[in-house]
Order: C-alpha cells, then structure tokens, then sequence
C-alpha cells in the first residue's frame, strides 16, 4: 500500500488547538480584518489538520488577506470557506510563481514498470497495489509540435490514464509506445476531498514585459484525484495598462476524478507580447485549467460578461482524457494540446471565444446555446484535428455573439505543409439532430451559413502530410432563422466528396 507522505504529515508546533473538532484559521493567529498577513496562520491551520485528519472551517463573513510572501497552504483535508473572503494582492508579491493553496493526496507515488504501450490499450500485464492516476512519456518523440504565431517544436509524446489493480486501463491510450522513457503513479485516493466556499478577489498584477510570456500562479492547485470544489467564487481587480497572464485560479494538474461544482468565475484583460515568431500575440490568461487529468468536470459554473472580446477565454486544457460540461455559462471552452474520450458540451451557454477541439473519440453538443464565430473550431495551430465523429443535438447557434460574420459551422483549416508529430482527421462523421442558426446578421451578400470551411485555405501544390477529411453528414432539423438555406464548403470540389444524409 501507498504510505503517507511524511514531510505533509509532520504537527505544527501547536498542542493548544483542539484535536476533535474542524481547524480553525483564528485558531494559528490569523486577524480577518483584510489586511493583515494572515497567510501564515492559514499555512499553519492546513497542517495541523493535516496531521490530526480534522477539516478545516473558516469565520463565516470575515476577510483574509493572503500576502506578498512565497507561501502555500498544503490542503489534504475537507476545507469549508462558506461566506468567508480572501484577497489577493499581486501588486507586489515575493514569487509570482508560488501557488497561495495546493490540494494534495498525503499517499506516496508507487513505482510501476511499463515498458510498451500500444494505442488503445484496455490492460497491463500487472497492474498497481491500488487503483492509480499513470503519466507515460516517450522523450524520443514529439507532438503537437504548433504552427503559428506561438510556434514551438512540440512536446514529448504522453499519455494519462486510470490503471485499476487488476491491470485494467480506463482512459483511451491514444498512440503507440515502442519506449516509454518515464512512469509516473500517482494512487486513487479512496474517499473525496470537498473545497466549499470562499471569495476570492485578486487584484492583478501590473507586470511589464515585452516580449515572452511569464505566466502567474497565485493560485488553488489540484492534484489530488477524487476532489471537488463546489460554490467557490474569484473575482479579478485592478487590471490595468500592463499585465502578464495567469495558468489559472483554479488549476488541476495530474490527477483523476475532479469536479468543479456551481463556482462563479472571471475572464481577464487581453493582453500582448512578441511571440516565438518575432511577431505580437495575444497573451492566453486563464481563470480555469486542467492539465493530464483523467475524467474532469465543469456542472453549474458560471460567469459574467461571456460576449465581451476584450476578455480572454476563461479556461484552457491539455492532454485530458474525458471532459464534461453541463449547465454552465462560461465565454469558452478549449482542449489545446488534445483531449480524448468523450467530450460532451450538455446544456451549456459558450461565449465568444467559443467551442475549440482537437483530439480525439467522441465530441457531444447538446441542449446548449453556443456564441462563437464558428459552432465548433478545430484549433489550426495543432492540425485541426478530430480523430472521431461529432454529434450536435438540439442547439442554438449565434455565429460571432450576433456580430455581422459569414457562419462557417466547422472551423477547420490544415494545408498539409506542416508536420504536428501526428496524423490528422477532421470528424469522420457529422451529425446534426436539431439546430437553428440564429443568422440574422449577416453581410450584404450573403447566401447561406457554410457547414465546413474549405480546409485548405489557398490551395497548396502538394500535400506532404496528409489530411484526412469527412466524410458523411447526417443532417436532421437544421433551419436557419434568414431562411437561407445551408452549403457545404467553399470548396466545391471538397463539398462533393463529402456524403449528406438529410431526414426530418
């Protein structure tokens, strides 16, 4: 069995506090009145709990300040923040970098021996001593090697997956491993760890610099598998001339089964820099992110100001292996470096940054309301690729937030001349059961919505990698509030390859 990790484990200096009853953060020497330091205190509670297994409830209606100094309260405990505040000054901090809270499992890693892998996988030949969250890596080859502005040369080849004990494999391994150069096992907590409450209000940082990105923390880190946080609210201040983005409020890295539950968060400021091209870029900033998570959910959140393009999308991913929305409201919703599974968009309302994917399995829209410039894009700068179908249900679409834009349903755009480190499809299959395209405003010469862009942009004289590309669309119920009716592509020679099943 996986042991407890000592270091996370050891007492504070503090035999007064009770042992029987939830932490408080009073309790360490933490004030309330919003401006004192009460960030040590709050460091000092979490490891008292830690020690004893005690939750943790703040003072129900008073204000922490959490400080400039580079600390970070270890939470491995059910932690209650009810109608409690905290505020964040990153005006003036010690490490930009340092996360204020980080959510961790007190289990030890286990080691793990894997030497092969091959894609799809459901079994290993031995599995763990207890049910785990697995990272393999083969460093001798790289993928989602961008293209574009922010263009890269990729990162190693990984995958994340569940391995319960009896070696079965939950979680699509997505490619083949002839090597795998690193395992990384991480044990399933067995009961759930719960983050209730709070209100968090950062007042952001003014940080200049010109060129690069220099990305801010100052966050609440996850990687303890089977945790959620439920009616948690951030707020962000102060954003001035000058700033430099953040990975995240909320960010869960490495780690399975986490739910984000009726929180309320904020978009940020747009700002620029010169990207790896020389060239100015906008600055991604998140409030929400998730990182080689297996089975990650977003049910109830919330935010304000979802068609406001001077904010940037409010969550961004990678490498994640089955996402799910439901019931939220949020300006966006992004797998950058690809999510596999099942994606499924379920009564949702996306803003203006819009439904971005690339990946792989299964893509579900349904019961939602999406505002993007197109319904569904493929994001360009990793091959605009879906290995999969599509299936949109029951949708309304309102291209561009109901700016005057010519629709383009699927945004996808890949001209060949560019190697990703992988193969790449757009969506074998399409089907659309149920939609209106709220088409309203459009330009002066306008025909009809597209339901696929021409994916090859200005045509190119040779394809040395290859692109694979729809082939059938299952359409059911697609009216159009101009009247107009739908087109295929651009591309007339593309559209004519593709199959169109029509019923009503």
């Amino acid at each position: 069995m996986a042991g407890v990790t000592a270091a996370l484990a050891a007492p504070p200096n503090n035999s007064a506090v009770p042992a029987d009853r939830p932490v408080s953060y009073e309790a360490f020497g933490a004030v309330g009145d919003g401006k004192s330091d009460d960030l040590p205190a709050i460091v000092e509670a979490h490891a008292f709990a830690n020690a004893h297994g005690l939750p943790v409830k703040s003072k129900p209606g008073v204000t922490y300040h959490l400080g400039r100094r580079a600390l970070t309260a270890i939470i491995a405990t059910d932690t209650d923040w009810g109608t409690s505040r905290f505020v964040i000054d990153d005006t003036d901090v010690e490490n930009h970098r340092a996360s204020l809270f980080t959510v961790r499992s007190l289990l030890d890693p286990v080691k793990l021996v894997i030497s092969r892998l091959t894609r799809d996988q459901r079994r290993l030949d031995a599995g763990p001593s207890v049910d785990c969250w697995v990272r393999v890596e083969n460093s001798h080859h790289r993928v989602y090697i961008r293209r574009g502005l922010n263009q890269n040369n990729g990162t190693p080849q990984r995958d994340c997956f569940i391995v319960r004990r009896d070696g079965t494999v939950e979680g699509a391994i997505d490619w083949d491993y002839d090597a795998v150069t690193r395992v990384e096992a991480r044990p399933l907590d067995v009961g759930p760890l719960v983050l209730r409450g709070g209100v968090f209000t950062t007042l952001a940082n003014r940080m200049r610099q010109d060129k690069g990105y220099n990305y801010w923390s100052r966050n609440i880190a996850i990687t303890r598998s089977n945790t959620t946080v439920e009616g948690l609210s951030h707020h962000v201040v102060g954003e001035g001339e000058f700033g430099h983005p953040y990975g995240g409020f909320i960010e869960v890295d490495r780690c399975a089964n986490v739910t984000l539950r009726n929180c309320f968060v904020s978009g940020h400021k747009t700002y620029t820099t010169i990207g790896s091209a020389g060239k100015p870029v906008s600055m991604g900033t998140y409030d929400l992110a998730a990182n080689e998570v297996v089975n990650f959910a977003l049910i109830g959140c919330r935010m304000e100001s979802i068609c406001d393009p001077t904010r940037w999308g409010v969550i961004g991913t990678n490498f994640c292996k089955n996402i799910l929305l439901e019931n939220c409201t949020l300006s966006r919703m992004d797998t950058h470096q690809g999510v596999s599974g099942a994606y499924t968009i379920r009564g949702c309302t996306l803003g203006h940054a819009g439904l971005n994917a690339v990946g792989r399995g299964v893509l579900t829209v349904e019961n939602s309301t999406l505002n993007g410039r197109s319904l569904i894009s493929l994001r360009g700068d990793y091959g605009s690729s879906w290995e999969g179908t599509v299936v949109i249900r029951n949708c309304r679409w309102i291209p561009a937030c109901g700016a005057v834009v010519q629709p383009y349903l699927l945004n996808a755009i890949n001209d060949g001349q560019h190697d990703f480190g992988y193969p790449c499809f757009m969506p074998r299959e399409i089907t659309i059961d149920g939609l209106v395209i709220d088409d309203g405003n459009t330009p002066k010469d306008y025909v009809g919505p597209y339901l696929l862009t021409d994916p090859d942009g200005p045509k190119a004289k040779s394809r040395p990698f290859a692109y694979r590309l729809t082939e059938q669309l299952t359409i059911r119920n697609l009216t159009t509030t101009s009247g107009r009716k739908f087109r295929i592509s651009p591309d007339t020679e593309f559209a004519k390859g593709v199959r169109v099943v029509e019923s009503r």
